[in-house]
């Protein structure tokens, strides 16, 4: 299954007592794996991001998994897992570098022709807290 879909991601970020949202609306693609039945959905995201020009992917594994990856001028890795921390590849137009994932809470109602994805989890670097953040992901088919 290959469909064309709405996107919509609102993004909360909070550090150092600041909070700040982001929107993102565009079109991608939402994918579903023959052999696994898992989910993926795909977008382009342009240079106004402030990363360069990527593919962006969020492939859903199951109820307490979700992999992030962007590919193309800012490459990055990110594993959201449930009650696991992971060690990760984020990459910006300075450098790249590692950073610790830990899930607090994913939520997903994903269908063929729509639904949305929730994540909240922390990202630290060296072991100290960096943020705080939660996703909102809503997307549906494009007739």
């Amino acid at each position: 299954m290959d469909r064309e879909v709405s996107i919509n991601i609102k993004s909360v970020q909070t550090a150092d007592n600041a909070r700040d949202i982001t929107e993102l609306f565009t079109r991608g693609r939402l994918k579903r794996g023959r052999a696994t039945g898992n989910y993926t959905i795909i977008y382009e995201e342009g240079e106004d991001a402030g990363l360069g020009r990527n593919t962006v992917s969020f492939a859903v594994k199951g109820d307490d998994m979700v992999v992030m990856r962007r590919r193309g001028a800012a490459p990055a890795d990110l594993i959201v897992e449930k009650g696991k921390k992971h060690h990760c590849h984020y990459g910006t137009p300075f450098g790249d570098f590692m950073v610790g994932i830990a899930a607090d809470d994913i939520k997903g109602n994903l269908k063929e022709n729509g639904g949305d994805l929730y994540l909240k989890y922390t990202i630290d670097v060296n072991s100290s807290l960096m943020s705080e953040n939660e996703m909102f992901i809503d997307f549906k088919e494009l007739n």
